[in-house]
């Protein structure tokens, strides 16, 4: 057989039945179906702005438990950002998913919120060091991925615009991790007073160049394409966050706030991005924003570190942490505080040694003075007495 009836066998082959390549998706959807996949989620912004909240809206179940007043109110007074881990493994159509949500409770909550977001930063970029290291050992069965994959920001509504806060912060974060900036509690503005701040955050999030997910808009589907940059239209999403069943006007039971005029339903495009925001983070762009984090992010991170590390060698700890400058420097002024009272003390005690010196000289001098009296005294008396004294006086 020729090479050329061997080719046009192969041809009518493929054309006919083909080899089996085409089911390569299958075998790959059953590796991903078993082995599952997984997310974490990191949410950050001010106390009170409904992140708790939003979680459990998002998995329909009370994941983190909210947080009384007194408790909030004490965690204000430690002057810290905490990192809190919630896992969970969520399961759908016999596909798992193993969820890390990262709370940062005490972020922004203080007078002075100087770099209140190392904390953040430091976290997120320990996971890319912990990953790096399992790649680096020659046996890497099970490793641990902890890499956030989304970070939610919340911004509160106070239908300005961005905080100096917010935009160091989503600076800071947005250059290490997919950052999706959330509005809170849209329910709070008027529709009109909501799109007017949804410009302005943006027109600050351009000029400010702060880097946001932006997730791929065209795709084969033209469904699917529509649908995304409807997605982007409403970023930044604004959400309405409840775990309550009420009853709308029209007898339907949503999840949603009542209030005097109507029913605010989370659900609703209408009344907020909350099915939108869901979407991208779930259903349309989960597995985006897992590739980004791994060929972007962390990409980005490996190399750095590649380029100014020898392999295996770990990474340089952080001298200047936060809460250690802040103990360091209490310290400092407590040592000057004393140093200045030792000073003021030494202070007295040389000047009473000064004055019990010159008081000691002053009789000294007293005593000296009168010791040359007696002795002038005595030798006077001495001349009186002698022969040649009394023959002069003669």
């Amino acid at each position: 057989m020729s090479a050329s009836d061997a080719n046009s066998s192969a041809k009518t082959q493929a054309t006919s039945g083909g080899i089996g390549i085409a089911n390569l998706p299958n075998q790959l959807h059953k590796i991903v179906t078993k082995k599952g996949t997984n997310l974490s989620i990191m949410v950050v912004g001010e106390s009170g702005t409904g992140k708790t909240t939003f979680i459990n809206t998002l998995l329909t179940t009370e994941l983190i438990e909210p947080l009384e007043d007194a408790a909030r109110r004490k965690k204000q007074m430690d002057k810290t950002v905490d990192i809190n881990i919630h896992k969970a493994e969520l399961e759908e159509k016999m596909f798992n998913v193993k969820l890390n949500v990262v709370d940062t409770p005490g972020f922004g909550d203080y007078v002075n919120n100087n770099d209140c977001w190392l904390p953040v930063v430091d976290f997120i970029e320990n996971q890319y060091e912990q990953y790096l290291r399992q790649e680096q050992q020659p046996v890497r069965k099970g490793v641990v991925d902890m890499r956030v994959h989304a970070c939610l920001y919340f911004i509160r509504p106070n239908g300005h615009t961005l905080k100096p806060l917010d935009v160091r912060a989503m600076k800071a974060i947005g250059a290490r991790v997919n950052l999706i900036p959330v509005i809170a509690k849209a329910d709070t503005l008027s529709p009109t007073a909501l799109r007017q701040f949804k410009k302005r955050v943006m027109d600050v999030i351009d000029a400010q160049s702060i880097r946001i997910y932006q997730p791929p808009v065209e795709s084969d589907d033209e469904a699917m394409t529509a649908r995304n940059k409807d997605i982007i239209s409403a970023v930044p999403f604004a959400i309405i966050g409840s775990t309550q069943e009420v009853k709308t006007p029209d007898g339907r039971q949503v999840k949603g706030r009542q209030y005097p005029w109507g029913v605010a339903e989370v659900e609703n495009d209408q009344h907020c991005d909350f099915k939108k925001l869901r979407s991208l983070l779930i259903r349309t762009h989960m597995l985006d924003l897992i590739s980004t984090t791994e060929e972007v992010h962390y990409d980005k991170y490996r190399t750095t570190q590649m380029k100014t590390r020898k392999f295996g060698e770990p990474k340089p700890r952080k001298v200047d942490n936060k809460k250690f400058r802040e103990e360091e420097e209490m310290l400092r002024k407590r040592f000057t505080e004393k140093v200045k009272l030792e000073e003021n003390r030494f202070r007295q005690w040389e000047q009473k040694l000064i004055a019990e010196r010159d008081r000691l000289n002053k009789d000294l001098e007293q005593e000296h003075n009168l010791v040359k009296q007696l002795e002038s005294e005595i030798e006077a008396i001495s001349n009186v007495n002698s022969p040649n004294g009394k023959f002069f006086r003669k």
